[in-house]
């Protein structure tokens, strides 16, 4: 397979963008740039369609932020079962009602619904789809990618863009044409999962548990199945090996001391847990997100989230450099943001895959502690939460930068009756300003007022963070910032404006 070398040719670019993967991060990223007017074509090795074997089953505060952004969120609420309160290990509850966000729960929803919604999106907006189209090969240069395929009747093809974006899962094809290591290691094994019908007195059960070598959650979709996954350390088992509804009812009786008469399947599967991340999200014009750049245990409902929250961050900026309105280097600014949070998601989900899989007494008494101590310590509590749904997560800002500069801005209300994230739809950045001083909007910037008496201007960039903020904006600073990050050449976070005067505790509320 050919890796990052110079190719004898330099023809133009077919393809603006070419993101070979159609999983939950592919789309989003497809449709996020079709919707910016960047032609997208997404290449996809399986046949058409939306797979009902799907592991993901959780989407987060933050990640129903960004399908909300998108117009997806209300549908997707409305078809998932949202939980407000978690049980979890020794009966710590885990409340989730205050959460500063509009989605103040987890919904608990198939993958394949949330596949729906964002392929319906994208192609909506435009995005070419390519199935049964297979990568064999790609080569950069300073111009373009060229990526060589394989077709449905067996053709080779070369097709050639300007970038391209693996979001082609744990064994990614194009991770491996540029050469990048996916360091880590297996964690835990034979991780059986199925969703079934339980009991009719059981109709909305969530629980999670562990006792001595088994552990067992049971979350329930709101369309009468629950999605159960269950773990028993004495039974290290190939992928490949037959799953039936006995082995997991037995396991979910020994860590949850029932099985909730569990029946009726309609789907099982086995599989491993990796920790891996790769050492760099981008070379040279070649991207990676989602399962292609970090994979981690389950524990957290985290992984979809992540790759989904990768794709938000990166459509935007490739659209800015592509239409000319940025400079090339905004597009390192994806690897310096998301590569950290990657990072701390291993951390966090394998510290809990850790606790549910402790089994020496030292570990079982840090296990309570740990879960004691977060069911009594509100700042502990707020900040695991806010790790795992999202909602804590910000980015690095430059020295001189204003405090708020990187941090993910909640769904403020605006003038008029309106919200923040209904103003972003359309991968626009958003001004809000104390009224009347806002420029006109154009193509590429909406602009707002508060709702309310704030004094501050934001810039919010299409992601919901914030690109640049000033206490005290002159007409003038609102220019100089539009023309860096909207209109010319720019940083991802370039700056800002400092703070002439208070800012209130904590910064933002929606």
């Amino acid at each position: 397979m050919h890796g990052t070398g110079t190719t004898s040719t330099t023809p133009t670019p077919q393809h603006s963008v070419i993101v070979v993967g159609s999983g939950p991060t592919g789309l989003l990223l497809a449709g996020d740039l079709a919707t910016a007017g960047v032609p997208v074509t997404v290449l996809e090795k399986r046949p058409h369609r939306i797979s009902n074997l799907t592991r993901a089953f959780a989407v987060h505060a933050r990640t129903l932020e960004q399908l909300d952004a998108r117009g997806l969120a209300d549908e997707l609420e409305a078809i998932g079962h949202p939980l407000e309160r978690l049980r979890l290990f020794g009966g710590l509850g885990v409340d989730l009602g205050g959460l500063p966000s509009r989605f103040r729960h987890l919904l608990v929803i198939p993958q394949y619904e949330v596949e729906k919604a964002l392929e319906r999106r994208a192609v909506e907006a435009g995005a070419d789809f390519r199935h049964e189209t297979e990568v064999t090969g790609l080569a950069q240069d300073a111009t373009g990618v060229t990526v060589e395929v394989q077709n449905p009747d067996g053709r080779p093809e070369t097709l050639r863009a300007a970038y391209v974006v693996g979001a082609d899962g744990l064994r990614s094809v194009v991770r491996d044409a540029v050469g990048l290591p996916f360091p880590g290691r297996s964690v835990i094994r034979s991780i059986v999962l199925a969703d079934v019908r339980l009991a009719p007195e059981h109709a909305d059960l969530i629980t999670a548990n562990a006792i001595g070598d088994a552990f067992a959650l049971v979350a329930p979709f709101g369309d009468g199945y629950h999605r159960v996954a269950a773990w028993h350390r004495g039974r290290d088992l190939p992928d490949d090996t037959p799953v039936d509804l006995d082995e997991i009812k037995e396991i979910a009786r020994l860590a949850l001391g029932d099985d909730f008469g569990m029946h009726d399947p309609r789907w099982l599967s086995r599989f491993h847990s990796d920790e891996r991340q790769a050492p760099a999200y981008r070379v040279g014009r070649v991207f990676l997100a989602g399962d292609a750049a970090h994979v981690h245990s389950p524990a957290g409902g985290q992984g979809m989230n992540t790759g989904l929250q990768d794709a938000a961050n990166l459509g935007w900026k490739l659209a800015q450099v592509v239409h000319g309105h940025a400079d090339p280097d905004l597009l390192d600014t994806y690897h310096s943001e998301r590569h950290p949070i990657g990072r701390t998601v291993l951390r966090s989900s394998g510290g809990i895959l850790r606790l549910a899989m402790a089994k020496r007494p030292a570990a079982l008494m840090f296990r309570a502690a740990v879960t004691a101590f977060a069911g009594l310590a509100g700042p502990v509590r707020r900040r695991a939460l806010g790790q795992i749904t999202g909602i804590g997560h910000r980015y690095p800002a430059p020295r001189g930068a204003h405090p708020l500069t990187g941090a993910r801005v909640p769904d403020v209300a605006l003038a008029g009756g309106t919200r923040l994230y209904e103003a972003l739809r359309g991968l626009r950045f958003v001004l809000i300003t104390p009224a009347p001083c806002a420029p006109a909007p154009t193509p590429r910037l909406t602009t707002a007022h508060w709702a309310s008496s704030r004094r501050a201007t934001l810039l919010v960039r299409p992601d919901g963070y914030v690109a640049w903020a000033s206490d005290a904006a002159t007409p003038a600073d609102i220019e100089t910032a539009l023309a860096a990050h909207v209109g010319g050449a720019g940083q991802g976070l370039p700056g800002g404006s400092r703070r002439t005067g208070p800012w209130p505790r904590g910064g933002l509320s929606a």
